[in-house]
């Protein structure tokens, strides 16, 4: 009788975990299931060009902009009570996205799809936290596949969007969020309540001023191709967004209750864990993004082949996250694969710039992938725990709401900047593979070079104890 009531708390743990992984799985899926419709999307609603990019980054700056106000609200209301808000605030999203009649609508969809998700994501790890914090052997197993559901959630999104938009239509890409977030909705009783750590208020002023400066930034680096680098209105955008995220910086230091506690950062290793995993996103997002870009407008692959040739890489992510990197961790603690990690995604990186136009998958895109993808898998679960670990419990939301803002703050900001480099370089003349295959070469090797920074930058900063 001992060994059942066990077993069932046990059971519904893992349960619980699953749950948590799902909310992963579903916040990044949503930053790639629309690439395929964007066509169709321009059509419908009547996005120009230049516009239509901001059906991507509506959802990733509110996401990344607001998630650590996500994480202050999970350690003052619990985090158990935000996951579930934010899965109700994720479906008023998805319904007014899909039923959006014009840009205007459409992009307000999206950043309420962004906002639940910040409410989500941090949430999500606390709870992950609260479940597995007291073993570090099951945590890292609980991390790994946690973690593991982010590539998966990105590469289902790429086929999801390709299946949805050829035999349904555009707005089901965000429909499909409906069902599922019922269901989430109607789990979290399996999740521990737990009691609020923290007292305090909010400092939303923060929370805007951050988003924000990170909006305006990243606008004025997507449009500076278009308007000119040495333009007033680059400069004009580039320095207010500056200006926007110093003064939420000068805020949090001086604040009574500040938003993100500037001295978390005092915390051991915390702060080179953050970097690395800033580092992680503007490597890894560029290149996912312009490989599938490859794939289709190069190699000509439709939307099912150019989502089924992700999955080798995916497949070798997860593996690597669930059975490499906890051994790896285990034997050598956190610092080696990081900096492992990195080096191999830059070199799968570099080896991914030298794309041909007439090239193949087999031989220009699949080993690349590989290796890069093994990179991936080596630094990203290390880097994610001992950024989560380090905080003290009580603030536990709080530097969940850290890790996640430093990895989707860098994939908003390496997206931008290569994209810009690729268009500079020939990415945006459709119909001529040999200047698309330049610009996404160009993109590549950027992102090598980032992914290379980031290694040397985690070999200095990060402390072995």
């Amino acid at each position: 009788m001992t060994t059942t009531q066990e077993t069932r708390p046990d059971t519904r743990r893992w349960w619980a975990l699953g749950l948590i992984a799902l909310a992963q799985f579903i916040v990044i899926m949503d930053t790639s299931i629309i690439g395929v419709a964007l066509p169709q999307m321009r059509d419908a609603l009547g996005f120009t060009p230049s516009t239509l990019s901001w059906v991507f980054n509506a959802y990733v700056i509110a996401f990344g902009g607001l998630l650590l106000l996500g994480g202050r609200l999970s350690d003052l209301f619990g985090a158990r009570r935000l996951f579930a808000a934010g899965w109700a605030i994720l479906l008023a999203g998805s319904v007014l996205a899909g039923a959006a009649g014009n840009v205007p609508v459409e992009l307000a969809g999206r950043i309420v799809q962004g906002a639940g998700a910040a409410l989500i994501a941090p949430s999500a790890l606390t709870l992950l936290m609260m479940l597995f914090g007291g073993n570090p052997k099951e945590l890292t197993k609980a991390l790994a596949l946690y973690g593991a559901a982010a590539p998966a959630g990105g590469t289902a999104g790429v086929f999801l969007g390709g299946v949805i938009t050829e035999y349904l239509s555009w707005p089901w890409v965000f429909y499909l969020n409906v069902p599922i977030a019922v269901l989430a909705l109607l789990a979290t009783r399996i999740l521990p309540g737990g009691t609020t750590g923290a007292r305090g208020t909010v400092d939303v002023l923060g929370a805007l001023t951050v988003t924000l400066g990170l909006g305006t930034l990243v606008y004025g680096i997507v449009r500076a191709p278009e308007t000119g680098w040495a333009a007033a209105e680059t400069w004009l955008a580039l320095g207010t967004g500056l200006v926007l995220l110093a003064a939420f910086v000068l805020r949090q230091a001086k604040a009574r209750t500040p938003l993100m506690r500037l001295s978390i950062f005092r915390a051991p290793r915390l702060g080179a864990a953050n970097l690395a995993q800033v580092f992680l996103g503007a490597a890894w997002i560029p290149m996912w993004f312009f490989l599938n870009l490859y794939l289709q407008q190069v190699l000509g692959f439709r939307a099912f082949p150019a989502g089924a040739a992700l999955l080798p890489m995916t497949a070798l992510i997860m593996l690597g996250m669930i059975a490499l990197a906890p051994r790896v961790i285990g034997r050598f603690g956190p610092k080696p694969p990081i900096v492992a990690g990195l080096v191999l995604l830059a070199a799968g990186l570099g080896w991914l710039s030298l794309v041909r136009a007439d090239g193949s998958f087999w031989a220009d895109v699949l080993p690349a992938s590989l290796v890069a993808a093994l990179g991936m898998s080596l630094a990203f679960i290390p880097s994610l725990s001992t950024a989560i670990s380090a905080a003290r419990p009580e603030e536990g939301g709080l530097a969940s709401g850290i890790v996640n803002t430093g990895y989707q703050v860098g994939s908003a900001l390496g997206l931008a900047v290569m994209t810009a480099l690729a268009a500079s370089a020939g990415a945006g003349a459709l119909g001529d593979p040999a200047a698309l295959t330049d610009g996404y070469s160009v993109a590549f090797a950027g992102s090598a070079i980032v992914a290379l920074g980031g290694a040397a930058l985690a070999a200095l900063t990060f402390r072995r104890r």
